[in-house]
């Protein structure tokens, strides 16, 4: 069975990072963009990262410029646009893309096993979540209109 131990993914800086690192973690996995109508979602998830970092819970984010293209900006402008618009301390990693032929492994694996309404399994829009239990397993995916408040639930429970 595949968990989010199975795959790697890249730092801003491209290095790899080893999602197997995170087991035992509960994650949120976000695509996110900087000139989004969602942007300000960015407050929200860290709000629950610093929450609930001590109990074994982070949020990682992923840039995505593949709608609207509202993530132009390289690594170190989206790194500066996290730290200084919210103060973000959860990872922020490397620019993906969660559709298509270029999609990331570990974007195709999640729509997968968490399909959204009706099935589907594209990413329909910037700050789609992703909540990922201890275990590494896809627990449930969020629509882009869930404001980061309304998992809180979900996550204190699987923590």
């Amino acid at each position: 069975m595949t968990t989010i131990a199975d795959f790697t993914v890249e730092k801003p800086d491209g290095t790899p990072l080893d999602l197997s690192e995170k087991l035992g973690k509960v994650l949120l996995v976000v695509n996110v963009a900087s000139r989004c109508g969602f942007t300000p979602q960015y407050e929200g998830l860290e709000e629950l990262q610093r929450k609930y970092a001590e109990r074994g819970f982070e949020v990682l984010g992923f840039p995505c410029n593949q709608f609207g293209a509202q993530e132009p900006g390289n690594a170190e402008e989206i790194a500066s646009f996290c730290k200084l618009t919210y103060d973000v301390t959860f990872p922020v990693l490397k620019k993906i893309e969660v559709n298509g032929e270029g999609a990331s492994p570990l974007y195709d694996w999640m729509k997968s096993a968490a399909p959204g309404l009706l099935g589907s399994k594209a990413v329909k829009w910037n700050f789609t979540k992703f909540l990922i239990d201890r275990e590494g397993n896809v627990v449930r995916r969020y629509a882009p209109t869930d404001a980061p408040a309304s998992i809180e639930k979900a996550i204190a429970k699987l923590l």
